[in-house]
């Protein structure tokens, strides 16, 4: 019995031990202990806004020279360039069409549960004006490509990856830059542990502005969204992931740090380099995880599609706006379009609802002052269904292209 007791308080130990020395567990604590600072000491909590922002300045500054890196390396190892531009173009149809039928979720949603019946004067309007400004210049490609660092980064990757293939010396190259991916990741290894101070930042600055007051008058709208990109991730995603034989559960398992870290920092950028890391290591290609996921960040923002869309249906509800069949039509065609820009930009999410709204020329722009005070909070919502979904694409894709690893001990399946 006394040996048996002993086992038992080794096996907890261990655990205990295992728990307290994971990421996720300060990165839990952190966000927990912003909650409580933000709701409690909310002007404290403000001050704490820097600690976010420079965590997620940090990481950005590892992400191109990572899409770079493993685009390159991706492309030059594989040797067969028929089967990159396979994965690219199977890449782009695939976020087409989920983002796609994210916009159609989000309006059918909206128009069933109707979050914008409700009485204005009940809600605290924001100033939109410099978003409502930005929605009259319309939509540019070239504007679009030329605000947009990671697309030209991953242009720029491809195009040399494709150019070593050619080389005589292509392993020798090849070689070289992998020492260098090696101590880029080593050094974002590093950084990666300042990421419960991110998340604390990022989490009180979010309470303490805002507060947990403002939720009370559109809780029904933020309720939406979340049950929606829950519903989306779990019965979509996961529908696709087991057709592919990939347990959305243990996907979801494996990406937890990434999750948390996303929610602290209301950013999907601020996991994107860990991300990429963590495919490779469920086994996903480097080839596939280096061209799937950098496009996904522009293409395939499945939570933001969500959003966008009931947020149009929310306002026209809002001023009790009567939509035809035609014009629902005519909102997911502006949103494929426009929601195409929705990344990587402070406020771009409100200059696409501007723009699509301006297009419209029937729901008022103004509308977006009452989605100001709630914004943030539905931000977290947005961007681990972002995170969510491109990691499922990429997942899909390797698997689709022969590009998955079966015997790797992070696999999903």
């Amino acid at each position: 019995m006394h040996l048996v007791n002993q086992h038992q308080l080794g096996s907890k130990k261990l655990w205990w031990h295992a728990v307290i020395t994971h990421l996720t567990f300060y990165v839990l604590i952190a966000i927990i202990a912003a909650i409580l600072l933000g709701h409690f000491y909310p002007s404290t909590a403000i001050k704490m806004d820097f600690l976010g922002k420079y965590f997620v300045d940090i990481i950005k500054l590892f992400i191109n020279p990572i899409i770079f890196l493993t685009i390159v390396l991706g492309i030059s190892s594989i040797g067969n360039l028929k089967k990159v531009g396979r994965i690219g173009i199977k890449a782009l149809i695939y976020f087409e069409i989920v983002t796609t039928f994210s916009l159609c979720i989000g309006i059918a949603v909206g128009y069933i549960f109707e979050p914008g019946k409700i009485e204005k004067t009940n809600l605290q309007a924001g100033d939109a004006s410099k978003f409502t400004e930005a929605a009259s210049t319309h939509f540019n490609w070239i504007q679009f490509f030329e605000a947009n660092l990671t697309l030209q980064v991953l242009l720029a990757a491809i195009v040399i990856g494709i150019i070593i293939n050619y080389i005589s010396q292509r392993l020798i190259i090849i070689r070289f830059l992998e020492k260098i991916a090696h101590y880029v990741f080593l050094a974002l290894k590093y950084v990666m542990y300042l990421a419960p101070i991110g998340a604390f930042g990022g989490m009180a600055f979010t309470i303490g502005k805002f507060g947990l007051h403002t939720l009370i008058p559109l809780a029904k709208l933020m309720g939406c969204i979340y049950i929606t990109c829950i519903v989306f991730v779990f019965v979509v995603l996961g529908s696709i992931l087991r057709y592919y034989k990939i347990n959305i559960w243990h996907y979801l398992k494996e990406i937890k740090d990434e999750l948390l870290i996303v929610l602290g920092t209301s950013s999907s950028e601020a996991a994107l380099p860990s991300m990429m890391k963590k495919l490779e290591e469920m086994g996903c290609s480097k080839s596939v995880v280096g061209l799937v996921i950098p496009t996904g960040y522009s293409f395939n923002l499945d939570g933001t599609s969500i959003y966008l869309s009931m947020a149009v249906i929310f306002i026209a509800q809002l001023y009790n706006v009567p939509l035809s069949f035609g014009e629902l039509l005519m909102i997911i065609l502006i949103l494929m379009l426009t929601s195409k820009g929705a990344a990587g930009v402070t406020g771009s999410g409100f200059i696409t609802l501007a723009t699509t709204l301006a297009a419209l020329h029937k729901i008022p722009i103004e509308g977006l002052a009452f989605l100001l005070g709630i914004d943030k909070f539905m931000s977290e919502a947005r961007a681990i269904t972002n995170l969510i979904g491109n990691g499922a694409a990429t997942l899909i894709i390797a698997k689709s292209e022969n590009e998955f690893l079966h015997a790797t001990p992070h696999s999903p399946l």
